[in-house]
């Protein structure tokens, strides 16, 4: 009986736990910072609690009633849009930089990436969500 093994390119197998190597590296590396950075800060914290210290602080102002309050939905679809196109003009400049290169395909692309956002504002508008008052 003959038994058949592989021989085992230890070059390769090498350059392949080094990638591996260099990205546990980074993990524990990260893992490391972000606990030195908290138990840093918590050595370092001031740790004097007080009365004056724990009330409720809105803009200097002294507070009245509970800080409980129902807020108006309103408020948050406009965060909403907002952060909705923020997010667009943040993804529109890579490709206005790019726009050359990228050719026709990229430009039919974006088209459509507008026209849903613009289509989007226009269902928010005849909502009556941007309505501020």
């Amino acid at each position: 009986m003959s038994c058949v093994i592989e021989r085992v390119n230890f070059c390769e197998v090498y350059a392949l736990l080094t990638d591996y190597a260099f990205v546990a590296f980074f993990i524990i590396f990260g893992l490391f910072f972000v606990a030195a950075a908290l138990v840093g800060a918590w050595f370092i914290r001031p740790q004097r609690p007080s009365r004056v210290k724990g009330e409720i602080y809105e803009c200097g102002e002294t507070t009245r009633g509970t800080s409980w309050v129902r807020y108006n939905v309103r408020f948050y679809i406009i965060a909403l849009a907002f952060v909705i196109f923020d997010v667009e003009a943040a993804l529109l400049f890579p490709w206005a930089v790019a726009a050359k290169k990228l050719g026709l395909y990229a430009f039919v692309e974006i088209a459509i990436f507008v026209g849903i956002l613009l289509v989007a504002l226009a269902y928010a508008w005849r909502k009556g969500a941007l309505k501020w008052a």
